[in-house]
């Protein structure tokens, strides 16, 4: 329990949460926009997108002041997915099963799976490189 309270009451997280509110408004905006003129479930990918880019460089700059790498945003693709897929569910349930509105939908899949996007991101994307014997970095 107590790592858990480490890695999450933490700066850090605190920030991520907040890019993550910027993040959720924008993915749910964009999805709604995308929506307009394109199927509600294309939409949310091209949203999706969107903010996933957007979310990129708010981390890089103020969660894990990095700059910005090919790389980077490579792994913060793959951090990605499990959200992604569990967004893809909710959208799917919520909106074309339960036949609630796109925008509740959009926004209750993007407020899921905040936390362990937050680990694969901390522990995978912006992995600070482990020093060897010698204290050299990697």
């Amino acid at each position: 329990m107590e790592k858990l309270k480490r890695l999450f009451c933490t700066r850090d997280f605190l920030v991520f949460l907040v890019i993550g509110a910027v993040n959720t408004l924008n993915g749910t905006v964009f999805s709604y926009l995308y929506s307009l003129f394109l199927n509600a479930n294309v939409a949310f990918v091209l949203g999706y997108l969107t903010g996933l880019v957007i979310g990129y460089v708010l981390n890089s700059f103020f969660t894990f002041k990095e700059r910005l790498s090919i790389n980077r945003f490579f792994k913060t693709c793959v951090s990605y997915i499990p959200n992604f897929i569990i967004q893809n569910l909710v959208v799917l349930i919520i909106y074309n099963i339960m036949g609630l509105h796109r925008l509740l939908a959009y926004a209750l899949a993007a407020v899921l799976g905040l936390p362990i996007t937050f680990l694969l991101m901390k522990f995978f994307a912006f992995a600070k490189p482990k020093n060897n014997k010698l204290g050299e970095k990697r």
